[in-house]
């Protein structure tokens, strides 16, 4: 009997291309990873939420090794139709994915963990995924103070935290609770860098992680 596997994402991915967040969130990242002590060509990354594949992409053609999980099936579809030669698969940040993929000295998550309910379990799951000395590099929407002013003040409460959204943002993240959660997880060295906007305002913000 052959499995129905279910797509719980709330996304509805209708091509295999880039979208507006990558804008800001994909220059960042490569710079991230140039700076990053690794050799380019044979330097191995797992994207744990690869959605419909287009940053796997950029970085394939970066010379990057992409591996990539998501649970989004639609999002696999279009990856698969959109970019074959990808080695993306359908998995969850609550499996045990190290047993199955082994780690790497790069795991990169963008714009992930703002959607799940158990965010110590996908922590672990990335701590797991992540070689010794490795990284890992996590984006979600940033939220500081003068952000959530800005808010407040021009009416815009209700559209950014919106309860409609099925499957949407269910956790919202500052620096310091994020870095809480990877510090829990037993990374060290975290830092941040903002991104989209002044710093004071930024649309995401960008975690780097490093496994003792």
């Amino acid at each position: 009997m052959t499995e129905t596997v279910t797509d719980i994402s709330g996304y509805a991915y209708e091509d295999g291309e880039l979208n507006p967040s990558h804008d800001y969130l994909v220059p960042s990242l490569l710079e991230i990873l140039g700076s990053l002590n690794i050799q380019q060509d044979h330097c191995r990354i797992f994207e744990l939420g690869c959605g419909n594949g287009a940053v796997a992409e950029v970085l394939t053609k970066q010379g990057y090794q992409l591996t990539g999980v998501d649970v989004a099936v639609q999002g696999l579809e279009q990856a698969h139709r959109n970019h074959p030669h990808l080695s993306l698969h359908h998995g969850s940040a609550y499996d045990r994915l190290a047993d199955t993929y082994g780690r790497f000295p790069v795991v990169i998550s963008l714009e992930v963990v703002e959607h799940l309910y158990d965010p110590r379990a996908f922590a672990r799951t990335l701590f797991d995924l992540v070689e010794p000395s490795g990284t890992a590099i996590v984006s979600t929407p940033y939220h500081g103070y003068w952000k959530n002013l800005a808010l407040a003040l021009t009416g815009r409460l209700d559209r950014h935290f919106t309860a409609l959204w099925d499957h949407g943002h269910i956790k919202f993240w500052s620096m310091a609770t994020l870095s809480q959660l990877l510090l829990e997880a037993g990374f060290h060295s975290v830092i941040f860098r903002r991104v989209g906007r002044v710093p004071s305002l930024a649309k995401s913000m960008i975690a780097i992680a490093t496994r003792p």
